[in-house]
């Protein structure tokens, strides 16, 4: 009697420990698909914000090159109008001194004018 309860309790263990070990196998399996697809999923996010740091380099590799293309043509600019001040600030020289000829001019007329009348009298 004793000897078949000692039996009886080592088939229901050895059944226990199959259930537990096949249930063990299961829980391991599942972890394993679990883990699997978290980290998947964790790859997916990753690799967008990945594309997505690629992108804002390149754009922002854009933005300083048209910065500097901007900043050159800007300077160019300033350079033209600097030429063209300096043209006119000539231009306005010239004008005055050809004023400043011709009241020359019109005062050596006047004092010839002046100096042949006074030889006719």
């Amino acid at each position: 009697m004793l000897s078949s309860m000692i039996k009886h309790h080592q088939e229901q263990m050895k059944g226990r420990n199959e259930t537990q070990d096949k249930l063990k196998k299961e829980t391991i399996e599942a972890s394993n698909e679990l883990t699997a697809s978290l980290v998947e999923h964790l790859n997916v996010g990753v690799a967008t914000a990945y594309l997505n740091q690629k992108r804002l380099d390149s754009e922002a590799k854009n933005l300083h090159v048209a910065a500097n293309n901007f900043s050159k043509q800007t300077q160019q600019w300033l350079t033209l109008i600097e030429n063209f001040s300096s043209a006119l600030k000539e231009l306005g020289d010239v004008e005055n001194w050809a004023k400043t000829i011709e009241k020359d001019m019109r005062s050596i007329t006047a004092a010839l004018e002046i100096a042949y009348k006074i030889e006719r009298e």
